[in-house]
């Protein structure tokens, strides 16, 4: 980065934790004007907790601030998720911070005070809270969990009753099982390994509180903290599979998580002012039929939307072809579009393309084209013989070096490895119903073998773990 994009503030402060005292931003209608809200800080840092005003002073962007009765609030960054669409996330630190007898001199709180606090200042229509872990002494929620998309959580994972292992699964399946996504629909979950210190979790003392969750985007970037070889090849992987096209760069944080905090505890994103929004649901694995696909999302912009455009392939190599959306309900902004349909055992991948009248572009996933939707389209192959486009056999999966391929079709075919990004890596030829290839050279993580014939097509997920 040249420092022709950087601008210093020269502005004095008590700690590196901007995560947690610095501002957050509120839009009108979800895409109007910009403002920022800053909290009471809950630590006595003083110099800290004004560095949103001259952050705000700096960028000319309205600050509201919940300092005065009965509105005076306390709280903190790493203690706060959002889903962009009304739904945030906390420990029961917020009501304990805030109840009668606090030690920061606000009026005391209930739950429903609270609650309509942040409704009043962010729009939280809903606030999720739940109860604090034993062993993480700041009880911040950024220190094992992690809001990946509107749907998707990312959650650590200790061994089975260790440490706060057995607090964090109760409260995830709290979460499930009275709470659903802005869509509607059960959120997703994907786990992530809590990695142990000195081969110590945090019920010793001794222990320093290691997290993976602790991360950030920037942009089409994620920046994911690092302690140990061993355990991060794993972590970075879970990363990269489940956000297709983005880079993500591990950063050393043995120095900094001694403190309870790493890279999300000491960054903290200015948002746009200017956001093109688009937020869709990706369509799951779906059966076959004869019908298009059709795929709907919300596209919005503070001076409309001028284009809007849906991208497909079942071969990201192929490059993709375009569909128009068009503006089907113009109170929810949804724009819908359609994915020809596609023959059963197909892998389908897709994006989203929006134009504003002010000439603003935006894409949905982010990364795209290198980052993508994805779904398989199951049920009965037809128009094929039957026994070639079943699922072939690879083993072992994962694995290092070696991969064993059977039950392919006898005609002449040819086998592609592609990364996650669509790129070919290798394609070798086959005759004879079998294959052993190798992956020397490759590096950890999650690829694509695709079978391909004059009659059939198939392709499964390799993870290869060095």
């Amino acid at each position: 980065v040249t420092l022709a994009n950087i601008v210093f503030v020269n502005e004095p402060s008590n700690s590196i934790w901007i995560r947690d005292y610095g501002q957050w931003t509120i839009y009108d209608n979800m895409v109007g004007d910009a403002s920022w809200v800053d909290w009471i800080y809950n630590r006595p840092r003083p110099l800290d907790d004004v560095i949103p005003v001259a952050l705000a002073e700096m960028l000319d962007r309205p600050l509201y601030r919940t300092l005065v009765a009965p509105n005076d609030l306390v709280n903190t960054g790493g203690n706060f998720m959002v889903d962009g669409f009304g739904t945030a996330f906390s420990s029961e630190l917020i009501l304990e911070e805030n109840e009668p007898g606090n030690p920061y001199g606000v009026s005391g709180k209930n739950e429903a005070q609270v609650d309509q606090i942040m409704q009043d200042f962010m729009g939280i229509d809903r606030y999720i809270k739940m109860t604090n872990l034993p062993y993480d002494g700041i009880h911040h929620i950024d220190m094992h969990m992690k809001l990946l998309d509107e749907e998707t959580l990312l959650v650590g994972q200790y061994p089975p009753g260790v440490a706060d292992g057995p607090q964090i699964e109760a409260n995830l399946q709290y979460v499930l099982n009275n709470f659903m996504s802005v869509y509607g629909t059960p959120y997703k979950v994907i786990r992530i390994p809590m990695p142990p210190h000195n081969g110590q979790y945090p019920n010793n003392p001794n222990a320093h509180y290691r997290t993976y969750t602790n991360s950030v985007f920037v942009n089409k970037t994620v920046l994911v903290p690092t302690y140990e070889e061993q355990w991060d090849t794993t972590a970075l992987r879970i990363y990269r599979e489940a956000l297709p096209g983005y880079k993500v760069v591990g950063l050393d944080c043995n120095q900094v998580i001694s403190a309870s905090g790493a890279i999300h505890c000491i960054t903290k994103e200015v948002a746009s002012s200017d956001p093109l929004l688009i937020s869709h649901q990706p369509l799951r694995d779906v059966p076959f039929q004869q019908d298009d696909f059709e795929v709907n999302a919300l596209i919005t912009h503070a001076s409309g939307i001028a284009d809007a455009t849906l991208y497909w392939t079942t071969d990201t190599t192929a490059g993709y072809a375009p569909a128009s959306m068009t503006l089907t309900d113009a109170t929810a902004h949804t724009w819908t579009g359609f994915i020809p349909s596609q023959q059963a055992g197909s892998e389908v991948f897709y994006y989203i393309h929006a134009q504003a009248n002010s000439g603003k572009q935006q894409v949905r996933p982010m990364t795209a084209p290198q980052g993508w939707w994805r779904f398989n389209v199951t049920g009965t192959v037809t128009g094929l013989d039957a026994h070639a486009t079943d699922a072939f056999t690879m083993f072992p999966n994962p694995t290092a070096d070696i991969l064993n391929l059977t039950g392919l079709t006898a005609e002449p075919a040819h086998i592609t490895l592609l990364d996650m990004a669509g790129r070919t890596i290798l394609t070798q030829s086959v005759s004879d119903g079998r294959l052993q290839m190798s992956l020397a050279g490759l590096t950890d993580g999650l690829y694509i073998i695709r079978f391909e014939s004059m009659s059939a097509s198939s392709s499964q997920r390799l993870v290869v773990i060095k």
